[in-house]
């Protein structure tokens, strides 16, 4: 489509508001964080919780918290009984998540944790009902999905990786390469019906059959 840009802020115009408080984590997040474009930012936000709405989970898995944005969208969009169980692996982390997680209206329903979600999740005892991926995807797929109820739902980020999956395998680095298999094991898995949104760098929807 011609215009991306023009087009991207008439749809930020067209849809609900970005709280004050998640435009201040973002702007911090620029301001203070390395690769601040993993936040998901306002429309994706946005879209989490009406995913969240929508699908009106009891438990929330979130592999990849990141500065903590899209964790704050997914919460804001639970239930009351509901909680969100978020995962990272970088302990680096944690001095600037958690206090944004902690100060939020939403902290009551969020449970941080550092470290490698592969090893901690199938201690917890939970089954999720939504799963928000935006960590190594190959790598947390079949664990995911073991804990993910009947008919829920996986979420995974950046699975179009700006456009790079398009590229000839000679030519792709590491990253781009692992992305570009996980896409195609969901596409021959026939325990999930999936679907590819076009949203930034691509959100996979998969629902466990």
């Amino acid at each position: 489509m011609q215009e991306t840009e023009s087009i991207d802020e008439y749809i930020l115009q067209h849809i609900d508001p970005e709280s004050d408080y998640l435009k201040a984590l973002y702007r911090d997040t620029h301001v203070k964080l390395l690769r601040p474009r993993m936040a998901s930012g306002h429309l994706q936000g946005r879209m989490l919780k009406m995913f969240v709405k929508m699908i009106r989970p009891r438990q929330i898995l979130e592999i990849g918290t990141y500065s903590g944005y899209s964790a704050l969208c997914l919460a804001e969009g639970l239930s009351e009984g509901g909680m969100l169980h978020t995962f990272e692996i970088n302990d680096e982390q944690e001095d600037f998540t958690r206090p944004w997680l902690e100060k939020s209206p939403f902290a009551d329903k969020i449970r941080f944790y550092i470290g490698d979600a592969l090893e901690l999740v199938p201690d917890l005892g939970v089954t999720f009902d939504l799963a928000f991926i935006d960590g190594d995807k190959r790598k947390y797929y079949e664990m995911t999905l073991a804990h993910l109820s009947e008919g829920g739902y996986m979420i995974a980020d950046n699975t179009l990786w700006d456009g790079h999956v398009l590229e000839q395998p000679r030519n792709t680095d590491a990253q781009t390469i692992g992305i570009k298999a996980f896409n195609d094991l969901v596409a021959k898995d026939e325990r999930v019906e999936k679907v590819i949104l076009p949203l930034r760098d691509g959100l996979t929807i998969i629902r466990k059959k």
